[in-house]
């Protein structure tokens, strides 16, 4: 059974990442602007001759028919050649890998932050429901999902760098110069987890199993740990997946407003400079990223809760 389901959600998993990249090919071929023109707008334009020019774009695959183009770009992406960056002139695996670890450790401190601060407030107002905890909690969820990514950077940047010099502003020298940008990825998504876990925390308390731990005279700290939160914790698990996606996508912003080498202002420039082969790669490879992610908590958990993969038909 378990092989089944396996072998359905790594099938949507290829139907996924195929629209995701039929979408990032159309669009990028529908945005008005030359490549050519734009790779050759510093300095040496004025002396490319347009002979040279269609020279470039023949050399680079640009006078083929779209389909043509996108059937090489599909060939590449399953080969892992995702071609050679118009700008840069370097393969864009090289480029990806080379800024990977900036944003991976961007990502990874987000969510530790989301789950460190999520879980521990919505299991504080859970169990002090009606308390100001719980109260903050709802205050916290409402500002995750409101507040604008580059706003809180900013203010982050302002209270703990210039008015607390506590942190380098911007940068990637060590790891004092990930603590904000970490922070404030992980405060737009700890809003939704600290909710999250304290609705299913509150379920989880009036189960049966639960009042039967509390009649057998349990201590307090092992019914809610063993009993209440190790079973409420699997809703929260499978929102981590979605929430790694966001991280991802808010790398571009908060890369941006600390100046941090990684993909999201990576991605910024090759959009800026229509550079094809590089776009398509990024947000090919990013979703990858995402879709696996997903696909990890899906199966953690249903191999934690069977009732999941016998629900879910292959």
């Amino acid at each position: 059974m378990f092989a089944n389901y396996l072998a359905g959600r790594i099938a949507q998993l290829g139907i996924v990442l195929l629209l995701v990249s039929v979408a990032v090919f159309s669009i990028m071929h529908a945005l008005p602007g030359d490549p050519v023109q734009l790779m050759l707008s510093g300095a040496e334009s004025g002396s490319v001759t347009p002979e040279r020019q269609e020279q470039l774009r023949e050399e680079m695959g640009l006078n083929d028919p779209l389909h043509v183009q996108y059937g090489r770009f599909l060939r590449g992406a399953v080969t892992a050649d995702l071609g050679t960056s118009v700008r840069l002139r370097q393969p864009v695996l090289d480029l990806i890998l080379d800024r990977l670890g900036s944003t991976l450790a961007l990502s990874l401190g987000g969510i530790l932050f989301a789950v460190i601060i999520g879980v521990t407030t919505g299991v504080m107002a859970a169990l002090k429901q009606g308390s100001w905890i719980d109260g903050f909690s709802r205050v916290l969820a409402y500002a995750g999902v409101s507040l604008p990514l580059f706003w809180l950077g900013l203010l982050l940047i302002l209270v703990f760098a210039f008015w607390l010099p506590w942190f380098p502003p911007a940068g990637s020298a060590g790891l004092r110069s990930l603590v904000l940008p970490s922070l404030s990825l992980g405060l737009l998504s700890a809003g939704v987890i600290a909710r999250l876990t304290r609705a299913s925390l509150l379920e989880v308390l009036v189960e049966d199993y639960v009042r039967a731990a509390w009649a057998k005279g349990l201590p307090r700290r092992i019914v809610y740990l063993r009993h209440a939160l190790r079973n409420a914790f699997l809703p929260v698990l499978t929102i981590l997946g979605l929430q790694f996606g966001a991280m991802l996508a808010g790398a571009v912003v908060t890369e941006t407003v600390f100046s941090r080498p990684g993909l999201g202002r990576l991605v910024v420039s090759a959009i800026l400079w229509k550079d094809y082969p590089l776009v398509q790669g990024i947000v090919l490879f990013m979703a990858t990223a995402y879709v696996l992610v997903n696909l990890l908590v899906d199966l953690l958990a249903a191999w934690l809760d069977p009732r999941i993969r016998d629900a879910t038909p292959a």
